[in-house]
């Protein structure tokens, strides 16, 4: 075996038992988080009007780009899924033929199961995102996906095209998520302390805690595995992939309380007026125009 051959092979070895790593954190995260304060799944489901923060914001975003009926009455796909409460959250807004994709098998099971409460009829599909198109044969008139997704996938090439490949041409695609800034600073204002452009390659560090708050101790497979993702990579994979652009925003506020300086605000959570204004967020919304796909 060549030199160059033996070292794509290490590689390939190397991602795949992240990946594999990452998927058994995140089966440990879907039970601490199906039980905690922040999802409030008892709650959600007791209310059927409700709408999840994330799906709010989000809606924010993609509304200008649809009818005024919003997502009702389109399909819609939602990848990195996780529980489903956003993936419920908008079949309540209308989506039809709604599926959910996650890596997690266990976050899928909970997903299910908070679906069959809700009686909503959801597809749950598990798999990698980036392969996505593999995994699902149709296409939607919607696709998102936001709050804590692509750090978690290697590159965004294929992500893109799979994407690409999903869409009903004239059907849109939105991502909001955290914005990379943060990742270079590790969520510690105001020291840049990591990569903000791509291409540094993987970033592992130890956590047994999650997101969700009083979870410290709790996650057993306690490895992630981070890759950086630029504004610069991000949007040149969907152009890549042919998709149009149709917005880019960098906004003020963020889904999880990250840092101690953030403090509570309609949208979740923001910087306090006396600080930098710094964006907390990114969101693409883009669409598919041509039914042909790229080859290459």
């Amino acid at each position: 075996m060549h030199g160059a051959e033996a070292k794509h092979e290490a590689e390939a070895k190397h991602e795949a038992e992240a990946i594999a790593s990452n998927k058994a954190n995140w089966d440990d995260r879907a039970d601490v988080h199906v039980r905690s304060e922040m999802y409030d799944v008892g709650g959600f489901l007791a209310n059927s009007a409700t709408i999840s923060t994330v799906v709010q914001n989000d809606l924010s975003i993609l509304a200008p780009h649809l009818p005024e009926s919003g997502v009702r009455g389109r399909s819609l796909l939602h990848l990195q899924c996780h529980i489903g409460i956003d993936t419920i959250s908008w079949a309540r807004l209308g989506a039809i033929d709604v599926h959910g994709l996650d890596l997690s098998p266990n976050s899928l099971h909970h997903a299910a199961r908070i679906a069959k409460a809700d009686n909503r009829r959801i597809t749950w599909v598990e798999g990698d995102a980036r392969f996505a198109s593999t995994l699902v044969d149709r296409r939607f008139d919607t696709i998102v996906t936001s709050a804590g997704t692509i750090v978690w996938l290697p590159e965004l090439a294929t992500w893109a095209r799979s994407i690409h490949d999903l869409l009903e041409p004239g059907g849109v695609f939105q991502i909001r998520d955290d914005h990379p800034i943060l990742g270079a600073m590790a969520f510690e204002p105001w020291t840049i302390t990591d990569d903000y452009l791509s291409g540094g390659g993987v970033r592992s560090y130890e956590d047994s805690a999650t997101y969700t708050g009083n979870s410290d101790g709790q996650i057993a497979h306690a490895t992630n595995h981070e890759w950086r993702h630029d504004l610069g990579e991000v949007i040149g994979s969907l152009l890549d992939a042919g998709l149009h652009i149709e917005s880019v925003s960098e906004l003020p506020y963020m889904d999880w309380p990250a840092f101690p300086e953030l403090v509570a605000c309609a949208n979740g959570w923001t910087l306090s007026d006396h600080a930098p204004r710094i964006p907390l967020n990114f969101a693409i919304v883009a669409r598919r125009i041509s039914d042909v796909s790229k080859q290459g």
